[in-house]
C-alpha cells in the first residue's frame, strides 16, 4: 500500500466510485471494493465510471460491466472508439477475454477517517 492509495471516507457515499491511487474504489451500499482502474477493453479509467442496480462497475467510455468481487466483465463493451452502438461479434470477443483478463481486485476498508486498499 502506498498513501496514494486512500482516499477520505467522506469523498465515498454509497454509490460513489472514486481513484485512490492505481485503484478504482466504491460502496455499494455501504459494503467497500476496490479494482484495478484500467477497463480491459480500451482501457479508460474505471474510477470515473459508475455503479448500476445490480452493484455492478460500469464503464463510462462504452458501459463494459464487472463484478467488483471477482473482477470479471459481466457484459462487453457498446461502442468502439468514438462509435457507440451494436458491435455484433466484437462485444462478445471483448467479453471473451475479459473474463480471462480479470480486474484486479484489492481489499478496500476504512481506517480512521479514510478508506485504505491493500
Amino acid at each position: 500500500m502506498t498513501d496514494t492509495d486512500r482516499i477520505p471516507a467522506d469523498e465515498l457515499p454509497p454509490g460513489a466510485v472514486r481513484r485512490a491511487g492505481r485503484w478504482a474504489v466504491g460502496n455499494r451500499d455501504d459494503e467497500l471494493f476496490a479494482v484495478s482502474r484500467r477497463c480491459r477493453h480500451q482501457f479508460a479509467d474505471l474510477a470515473q465510471g459508475s455503479l448500476d442496480e445490480e452493484g455492478c462497475l460500469i464503464c463510462p467510455w462504452h458501459q463494459s460491466r464487472y463484478d467488483v468481487r471477482t473482477g470479471a466483465m459481466i457484459d462487453g463493451p457498446r461502442g468502439f472508439l468514438a462509435y457507440h452502438g451494436p458491435t455484433p461479434g466484437y462485444t462478445q470477443l471483448v467479453r471473451g477475454y475479459g473474463r480471462w483478463l480479470r480486474l484486479k481486485v484489492g481489499r478496500a476498508f476504512r481506517r480512521g477517517d479514510d478508506i485504505v486498499v491493500e
